[in-house]
């Protein structure tokens, strides 16, 4: 490859467009009308405008991608995260028009992006799934049915992809049939697929990610991420490696995922997700995600490996040129997600003019972020300004470092998610790492109401 179209925007566009220029190759930006002055479309050698500012008229239409890499007379695609990362037609469009499709081959994405289809790849290779229905099922009676078998509180789960989206957590049969309809709905609007499947939910669970790299014939590990914390089953911080996780553990995701990742002959770089029960340490396999990741950089920043330069070599064709003896992780990384949204209002996204900007810096501090003074938060996209990365010799040090970087990040003219953040940082349960799943909205609920009393 000697030219890499970007199908994206905002910070991982900004990230990948690094990338393709420290590998010494061109890189072409797509932008929609709403992009005309982002700093993804300044920072290409070349850029195409695609369409009218909502998605399904930019940023998720495949002809005019593929027609904006044969008039830019670009050789590769990558399509970063959201939008088309995960979406098998996109990845066909692409190798159809023979250029490089910069992450997993079609089929790889459509059958680890089929949940149902994935835990049979990991049922074949002897990886825990967690108990539910064999695949999708047929309707809410058969959900009914094997809620009753493998006993409630069960989770109603889109077949067809992940993300947080079209996931129900039902207690009851009187509340099963309602909360089916919803998630059905809600996964059919996401994923262009209706389907749902069945699966236990797993109380006090921890969501531990591990990341991948494979060229199709062998596959290392980059560790793990502890990704626990979320607000309606979006991450809002994440660290590396995941604290008070047993050796034992441990050990056994990353087997896991390379058995996993080994039985598809998997491309490309990927993370592999599950839940751990906070009590017994025992862990199940629950996805796949066949795209870089939004906190791909804290694993970056203890091992050290350029991971979307490691996509780009693997899709020109390269052999990967890592072997698992070479990743030597090294202290700990933290990620902030800083949000245009709102906290004291329910986290309603906060559009408009960013008038003020100032970014953290010093030692071992990154930003990978779209944000300067001037720029616009508009409407029509995900609310996601930046990511504030830290790295330290231990986590107590990295903490400290957090808590200072984000007291340098000033922003003006949205409401954005620090101050939260900040709060979120100073909580005895975060510092001890006593913290799964359900933490963050509980202690959100508890300060909402604490205010409310107030």
């Amino acid at each position: 490859m000697k030219r890499v179209l970007v199908a994206n925007r905002g910070e991982i566009a900004v990230r990948i467009i690094r990338a393709v220029h420290d590998l010494g190759l061109e890189a072409v930006s797509v932008y929609s009308e709403a992009d005309r002055q982002a700093p993804h479309v300044r920072m290409a050698d070349a850029a195409v405008l695609i369409g009218a500012p909502p998605a399904g008229r930019s940023y998720l239409d495949i002809d005019a991608i593929i027609e904006a890499a044969r008039t830019s007379a670009a050789d590769g695609v990558h399509p970063g995260y959201g939008f088309l990362a995960e979406r098998a037609d996109f990845a066909t469009a692409v190798e159809d028009a023979c250029l490089r499709y910069v992450g997993p081959t079609p089929e790889q994405i459509a059958l680890m992006g089929d949940k149902a289809r994935a835990r049979g790849v990991a049922d074949d290779v002897g990886v825990a799934t967690i108990p539910g229905s064999d695949g999708a099922v047929a309707d809410a009676d058969e959900a009914a049915a094997v809620a009753a078998e493998i006993g409630y509180p069960v989770a109603l789960k889109a077949a067809g992809g992940g993300g947080g989206r079209g996931i129900r957590i039902v207690h009851d049969e009187a509340t099963l049939y309602d909360q089916y309809k919803t998630a059905s709905r809600e996964a059919s609007g996401a994923f262009n697929d209706g389907r749902i499947y069945v699966e236990r939910l797993i109380a006090d669970a921890r969501h531990v990610e591990v990341q991948v790299l494979g060229d199709g014939k062998r596959t290392i590990h980059l560790h793990e991420r502890e990704c626990s914390l979320q607000r309606r089953r979006q991450k809002v911080l994440e660290e590396t490696p995941a604290p008070r996780l047993a050796e034992a553990t441990r050990v056994g995701i990353h087997e896991a995922s390379i058995a996993l990742c080994d039985r598809i002959g998997y491309r490309s770089a990927g993370t592999v997700e599950f839940l751990v029960d906070a009590t017994s340490g025992d862990f199940f396999f629950i996805e796949m995600n066949t795209r870089i990741q939004v906190e791909h950089p804290i694993t970056e920043a203890i091992t050290g490996v350029d991971i979307i330069a490691q996509q780009l070599r693997i899709a020109a064709g390269e052999p990967l040129g890592l072997r698992q003896s070479d990743i030597t992780p090294r202290g700990c990384a933290i990620e902030l997600r800083i949000n245009a949204e709102d906290p004291d209002n329910d986290f309603m996204p906060s559009p408009g003019p960013l008038t003020r900007v100032v970014l953290p810096a010093g030692p071992w501090v990154r930003v990978d972020t779209w944000m300067e003074a001037g720029g616009e938060v508009t409407p029509f996209y995900d609310s996601l300004l930046g990511k504030v990365i830290v790295w330290a010799p231990d986590r107590d040090i990295a903490l400290a470092r957090a808590r200072r970087a984000l007291d340098e990040l000033d922003v003006e003219g949205v409401k954005t998610t620090k101050a939260m953040l900040v709060t979120l940082l100073a909580q005895e349960w975060f510092a001890t790492a006593e913290f799964n799943t359900g933490t963050l909205e509980r202690w959100l609920e508890e300060t909402a109401n604490g205010r409310a009393g107030a």
